[in-house]
């Protein structure tokens, strides 16, 4: 049982420290209230990457005003999860920039965003337009199709010189709040969990907004089946877990090109990797699942986190957390709590665990990346924000200078 905190903490909560393998931001303001941000590194090279951004969402100043938050959680390598954490968002942002505008929003793009843009990119924002859809669940698709065919033709590009990209991936988690609606989008087996204060009760309950892709849930299986129904090794069980094809454990993300597209499943590919007989249609999935909730008075905090704290804390545990401690270094806190976990499952004490490095901790707990999101009601119903731009992601933090600021 995970144990409430109250012990207030009274670090500096305007930058970001560093502590051994730990990142944290203790707090920061976004344009709907505060935030904390913590990274903690478990494997040899960091496949975690988070990014929190508010201000403008789109790339005109006359655009919708919101914060934008990203878990990316690789396997296989760095490459996938950076690639996100580098485009995402700003494909998000063209997106949003060419909806406002039309075609005639092209002009209004950075010559950054435009230098970007491709045939590919030109054919998808166009067919966005032509669909007049406003800020929504298609705008958020638009920028992961954007975002992993980008990425895919990273892995063709340098296809020969570094093979090993096709087989690097990353979870994908994505939230938007805008205009009183939170979107959360995910692809992949990272979570995010709404705490919310019930009516008539202090009690704050949590309750998960995203759904994830992991073979070890049974209708993630199902749904695997049902799209490849003439294979029986679609996943396979090994060593108590399942597998889709016996290689990796998520059915949907960024990158893995390996098992998205045959031409990437052959030499110079490792041979792990390598199935024995090509595939005519992908076998993962790119796309997010979307969940679009209108934020009400109860709603309090968000946390978003990759899978690594979720292996130790449950929702309630973590909720419980975050709403009987200080707001100050709450993500670190969330953190310490889930390798407390760990070191218990194997029993050893927490200082001991905190001396094993990198690589080796791996064995232990996975790298694990956490932002807590609380939201002000008041905040929310406002009908204008007036706030400075913020760009942060796990390791470093931007505040945007007015001149930048201006498109």
């Amino acid at each position: 049982m995970v144990k409430p905190c109250w012990r207030p903490c009274v670090e500096d909560d305007a930058t970001e420290k560093v502590d051994g393998l730990l990142w944290y931001k203790n707090l920061g303001n976004h344009v709907y209230g505060e935030f904390s941000m913590a990274v903690i590194q478990a494997n040899s090279l960091m496949e975690d990457q988070s990014q929190l951004e508010s201000g403008p969402l789109s790339s005109t100043n006359s655009g919708p005003q919101g914060t934008f938050v990203g878990v990316y959680d690789g396997h296989g390598g760095t490459e996938a999860s950076k690639f996100i954490n580098h485009n995402v968002f700003s494909n998000f942002k063209i997106v949003l920039c060419l909806n406002e505008g039309g075609v005639n929003g092209w002009s209004s793009l950075k010559s950054s965003d435009v230098r970007k843009l491709d045939a590919f990119y030109w054919n998808i924002y166009t067919e966005i337009v032509s669909e007049q859809q406003d800020v929504s669940e298609i705008a958020i698709k638009k920028a992961f199709a954007s975002t992993e065919e980008g990425f895919l033709s990273l892995v063709k590009k340098q296809w020969l010189s570094k093979p090993h990209m096709a087989s690097v991936g990353s979870c994908c988690l994505v939230g938007v709040i805008c205009n009183g609606l939170l979107y959360i989008a995910n692809a992949g087996d990272s979570r995010v969990v709404l705490g919310r204060a019930e009516r008539g009760t202090r009690e704050v309950t949590a309750l998960q907004l995203s759904t994830e892709h992991n073979a070890n849930i049974e209708t993630v299986r199902n749904e695997l089946r049902s799209l490849h129904p003439n294979d029986s090794q679609i996943v396979v069980q090994k060593h108590k877990v399942w597998r889709v094809k016996g290689i990796i454990q998520v059915s949907r993300s960024i990158g893995d090109a390996y098992l998205k597209k045959s031409e990437f499943n052959r030499e110079p590919l490792q041979p792990k990797f390598r199935l024995p007989e090509p595939f005519h249609k992908p076998i993962l999935n790119p796309e997010p699942e979307i969940l679009v909730r209108k934020l009400q008075p109860g709603d309090r905090f968000l946390i978003f986190a990759s899978d690594g704290l979720w292996e130790h804390l449950s929702n309630q545990e973590a909720v419980d957390i975050v709403q009987n401690c200080p707001r100050n270094g709450i993500a670190k806190m969330l953190v310490k709590a889930a390798l407390r976990e760990a070191a218990k499952k194997r029993e050893m004490r927490y200082t001991d665990l905190k001396r094993i490095e990198r690589g080796v901790r791996r064995h232990f707990h996975d790298d694990i990346s956490v932002i807590v999101v609380y939201i002000d009601s008041p905040l929310i119903s406002r009908s204008s924000i007036g706030s400075h731009p913020l760009s942060i992601t796990g390791g470093s933090a931007t505040t945007i200078s007015d001149s930048e600021a201006r498109f």
